[in-house]
């Protein structure tokens, strides 16, 4: 199902059975999203992270990215939006147990991304770096795992990364893995080994180098 069809809230009785798979359409996502606009459009939007426990085929994140593109749109001068577009990709984060709905989702979330830069007429074909550090956020944030028990698809605990902005080197960022299951309210003490990683410019973040290799 994608945004424009809102029909489809099912794909089949036997997904729903085994996996309660029903999806949200379009009107009550925009409601829902409605609540808390502040964080979509207001002061510091860019930042502001979102995660979808329950991703589907990516009806939420998209309407989150969409309404992100359009304040960046509004707010911020355009030869910013490459930077502040990625930055927002950033702070979009998704959880989907299914492959097929895993793979739709970032698929539709990265045709989004493009055609916003292709309507703007800024190059974002898939040798560029705007490309390729899109596909490269939206496949290390947008994972495929059990929001229940905290494990992707391999059975391995679920990783994502916060993406800090350098604040003495504007368009870097920091990348710093944590667990998913650290952000529990029982989980008192992350004692996992994580990957260190030097800061490097956001349109560069599929190139960053791990700096504790």
């Amino acid at each position: 199902m994608t945004l424009v069809d809102e029909e489809l809230l099912v794909k089949s009785r036997e997904r729903v059975k085994s996996y309660g798979e029903v999806f949200t359409p379009r009107h009550m996502v925009e409601q829902m999203l409605d609540l808390v606009s502040d964080d979509l459009d207001g002061p510091g939007f860019v930042d502001k992270t979102f995660l979808e426990p329950a991703a589907g085929d990516g009806n939420f994140l998209i309407a989150i990215l969409r309404r992100k593109l359009a304040a960046v749109e509004k707010t911020i001068e355009p030869a910013l939006w490459p930077q502040e577009s990625l930055f927002v990709l950033a702070s979009i984060y998704g959880i989907e147990l299914l492959e097929d709905n895993h793979q739709d989702a970032q698929a539709l979330m990265l045709a989004e991304f493009i055609d916003f830069h292709q309507r703007h007429g800024v190059a974002c074909g898939p040798r560029t770096h705007l490309h390729r550090a899109a596909a490269f956020l939206i496949a290390t944030n947008i994972v495929r795992g059990n929001t229940l028990t905290g494990q992707d698809w391999r059975g391995e605990d679920i990783e994502f990364s916060w993406w800090n902005r350098d604040p003495d080197q504007p368009g870097v960022v920091r990348r710093e893995p944590f667990t998913f299951f650290s952000l529990r309210e029982e989980s008192m003490f992350d004692l996992a080994v994580y990957a260190m990683y030097a800061p490097c410019p956001i349109n560069q973040v599929h190139q960053e180098v791990r700096s504790d290799g």
